[in-house]
């Protein structure tokens, strides 16, 4: 059984950062494909950012310049530092894992943490 939780979630002002944090236990972390995805009230799950075992890296326009995600395999850990954050960004922030290459659809991803809430104010 895989688990992910995620933790740093928090309110902060535009213009702040945060960094998120997702704890994998269960599986053989360093193989496989790690995600970020965020859900804003009313609207869908959206991808975010990725990091694939070989340390290739996908972004959403959106967050690209703003958002490094990066992983500690020694830690079985995946981060998302977001600086110069926006109103927009206001989600809850979902750490995922994928056995698949980079994806960007929620679908590719077969297990997920809780969701970490982070909210922007302006």
């Amino acid at each position: 059984q895989v688990q992910l939780v995620e933790s740093g979630g928090g309110l902060v002002q535009a213009g702040g950062s945060l960094r998120l944090s997702c704890a994998a236990s269960g599986r053989t972390f360093g193989t496989y494909t790690m995600g970020w995805f965020r859900q804003a009230p009313g609207k869908e799950r959206e991808f975010v950012a990725a990091l694939s075992w070989r340390r290739s890296t996908n972004y959403t326009d959106a967050v690209k310049g703003r958002f490094t995600i990066s992983r500690d395999n020694a830690k079985n850990t995946v981060y998302l530092d977001m600086n110069s954050l926006k109103p927009e960004d206001t989600a809850v922030y979902y750490c995922a894992s994928s056995a698949l290459g980079i994806g960007l659809r929620p679908s590719g991803y077969d297990y997920w943490g809780q969701g970490t809430q982070v909210t922007v104010s302006s």
